[in-house]
């Protein structure tokens, strides 16, 4: 796995310089786990959003990526890791790739990722970025998030990047034993993250945040 900015011009130097500056932003914010860090280390973001943007890609904020999707705040990317508590070993299925910066980072972390995103282009250009950097632990599909990707199930975490009317039933029958899904819970304009824990005794539940995510569109989420 090759991962990092090619080349050491004074456009990546500054890249670098900035990078840094974000992972002090996301600390301040409560993210300690050392191999999230490292991987926002290691991900160069400006190579995942629109040349527009660019200027702004190590703001810890959410950009816009075209077709009304926008890229996470970096912070709540790192949270969304640092809560399912990733481990080297797991199988990852990630519900909305988006600019495939999150995809990225999950693949620095984790053994094998699995991303589903509904809209054809920004799948293309996702892939395009993961190959320039070396990700080949990535596999991407595009189709309906919500009924998830039962071909390579059972998945040690999910992570849900839209905001659904309720939790679909089919992405937690994905869940290995032990396995944990984060997903936004809401309406369209506020959810709430809540963590799902596939244990012996059922599902445990637990609220992890306030958030706004764009909404979840499928036949188990809400219609365009």
């Amino acid at each position: 796995m090759r991962v990092g900015a090619s080349g050491p011009g004074t456009g990546e130097l500054r890249y670098e310089r900035l990078r840094r500056e974000l992972i002090d932003k996301v600390r301040e914010r409560g993210i300690d786990d050392l191999e999230v860090l490292r991987a926002l280390d290691l991900v160069p973001r400006h190579l995942f959003v629109p040349e527009a943007v660019r200027h702004r890609a190590y703001e810890d904020a959410p950009l816009p990526i075209g077709f009304g999707q926008t890229a996470s705040q970096p912070s709540l990317q790192a949270l969304y890791m640092q809560t399912l508590r990733l481990k080297a070993t797991d199988r990852v299925l990630e519900i909305g790739t988006g600019s495939g910066y999150q995809t990225a980072l999950l693949a620095v972390v984790a053994a094998h990722v699995y991303s589903v995103e509904r809209i054809r282009e920004l799948s293309l250009r996702a892939r395009s970025a993961l190959d320039r950097l070396g990700l080949r632990n990535v596999a991407l599909l595009v189709g309906d998030g919500t009924i998830g990707w039962s071909r390579y199930a059972p998945y040690d975490a999910i992570l849900v990047a839209a905001g659904a009317p309720a939790t679909p039933t089919g992405l937690l029958d994905q869940l290995a034993p032990g396995g944990r899904m984060l997903i936004p819970v809401g309406d369209r304009t506020e959810q709430r993250l809540t963590l799902y824990r596939k244990t012996d005794a059922g599902i445990e539940t637990e609220e992890i945040a306030r958030c706004v995510f764009v909404p979840l569109i499928g036949r188990y989420g809400w219609t365009d």
